[in-house]
């Protein structure tokens, strides 16, 4: 049986911290550093990047807007929930690929729930643009970590199909279930 803090899991939760402290890192150099505190306050970078001020009321896409204080706690609430359960997914995967995208999603997500439990909503900044042409809404770190989770977990489930057991690994799983 192996433990549940194997090494590629820890390297998994260090990632996620990882993850977590350059959200937030970016988001306070964004708003305290370069002076972004008003929403649209703006900072041009690249002919198709700046970096816009924008208050994320709501989740993905800005689905489900918190209008209300009570909104804002039932998405933390929410939010937290989600983060549990990754967290609690991670201890139990074994497949690298998986862990590496859970560990993206539960980074981001960290970082946006402290957001929205300290300000009541989420600091977006990251601005892509082709002219007045924006492919993406604008978003954070945080945003960009949980989507490109997300794409490692769709891809490995439908292209990358299961290994097929070897015979010593079914003998253990039998037995670890008790069976003969």
């Amino acid at each position: 049986m192996t433990g549940l803090f194997t090494r590629v899991r820890l390297i998994g939760l260090a990632a996620a911290l990882l993850i977590f402290a350059v959200d937030q890192w970016t988001k306070h150099f964004v708003v305290n550093v370069l002076g972004l505190r008003d929403v649209g306050d703006h900072y041009p970078l690249l002919p198709f990047f700046d970096l816009t001020r924008v208050n994320n009321y709501g989740v993905s896409l800005g689905m489900f807007s918190a209008t209300s204080v009570e909104m804002r706690w039932a998405l933390v609430l929410v939010t937290a929930g989600i983060a549990l359960g990754v967290f609690i997914w991670i201890l139990r995967e074994r497949r690298p690929w998986d862990i590496a995208g859970l560990s993206l999603i539960l980074g981001g997500a960290l970082g946006n729930i402290v957001d929205r439990y300290s300000y009541g909503y989420v600091v977006d900044f990251a601005d892509f643009h082709i002219g007045s042409f924006r492919p993406f809404l604008i978003f954070n770190v945080a945003d960009a970590a949980i989507t490109i989770g997300v794409v490692i977990l769709l891809i490995r489930a439908l292209f990358i199909g299961e290994k097929p057991a070897t015979e010593q690994e079914t003998t253990e799983a039998g037995q670890t279930r008790g069976e003969n």
